[in-house]
């Protein structure tokens, strides 16, 4: 079965461009207005705060498994790096890499909103030239793979030039020290056609199952389907979010914030993510990486 989107999860599109490249765009302006709002409200040293949070970046680890497991545990250690919206390399960016090349990863999960603009296409292909060449990298769109004006195939030729692979309504099956683990893919919620069904279509068995979307809000579609774990981004942790309360997020968060939610369709976990959107700066959701040790048996 597919994943049926209600009207009201996607955005309008103008008349006679059903997929037009800025829809994205029109809620998050209003998202941003409210997130303005909030953030003056703290006042000046609030703001000078965000904008130094922009550039900040916390390293979070955790333990997973789902479901307790006797005798020696075999982990893979999964990497979730999403909503980028790459402009340059910066010291963030660089920051990032550095990180992800000392940490011994087994598996990059790419969760979408790398770029906000085809003009930086060039920028996304440097950063995935300088990422480390982990044994399993991956990637999925988000609603700004499609707001970017850049066609979702050349975002697929960027990522595979590579060697990352690009998972819209696709699984794969990848060797990792812990066991096979079948990585699966959705598409954006927004603005994309979600397909599940698709995507586990003749999927080879696997000791494990990842399941990748950009909005949160999908893991609460029963269509689609159930993973061992999930990983999602979209929310920024709030952005703006003011003594950890995030009162605005973009459509398509859902109820989630940020963390783990073990009492979903799937357990997930929604990082805050790297980049900004609108709003150069970031109150009380500083910028991500998770680093998960996941054992699988």
């Amino acid at each position: 079965m597919s994943v049926v989107v209600p009207p009201a999860d996607r955005v309008a599109a103008p008349a006679g461009h059903p997929t037009s490249p800025r829809d994205p765009a029109v809620p998050r302006r209003r998202w941003l207005r409210r997130a303005a709002l909030l953030a003056g409200l703290g006042g000046g040293a609030s703001a000078l705060e965000g904008i130094r949070n922009r550039v900040r970046l916390a390293e979070t680890r955790h333990e997973f498994a789902a479901a307790p497991r006797s005798g020696p545990q075999r982990t893979v250690r999964v990497a979730h790096v999403t909503d980028l919206h790459l402009a340059a390399i910066g010291p963030l960016e660089q920051r990032l890499l550095e990180r992800l090349h000392a940490s011994a990863v087994d598996l990059i999960a790419f969760t979408g909103d790398m770029i906000d603009d085809a003009d930086n296409r060039h920028v996304l292909d440097t950063f995935l030239s300088e990422c480390p060449h982990a044994p399993a990298r991956v990637s999925i769109a988000g609603n700004w793979e499609y707001g970017s004006g850049l066609p979702l195939e050349e975002h697929r030729r960027i990522h595979e030039r590579h060697g990352v692979n690009w998972l819209v309504n696709r699984s794969i099956v990848v060797a990792t020290p812990a066991g096979r683990v079948r990585v699966t893919g959705l598409d954006d919620l927004r603005c994309g056609r979600p397909d599940a069904a698709a995507a586990l279509r003749d999927a080879p068995p696997a000791d494990a199952h990842l399941l990748l979307l950009h909005c949160p809000a999908l893991c609460d579609v029963p269509a689609a389907g159930r993973a061992d774990l999930a990983l999602a981004g979209h929310t920024h942790g709030g952005q703006v979010a003011p003594l950890g309360f995030a009162a605005v997020r973009p459509r398509g968060s859902g109820r989630y914030v940020a963390g783990w939610y073990r009492d979903a369709t799937t357990p997930m976990y929604v990082s805050r993510g790297i980049g900004t959107s609108g709003l150069p700066l970031r109150v009380g959701a500083v910028a991500e990486l998770p680093l998960i040790d996941w054992s699988i048996g």
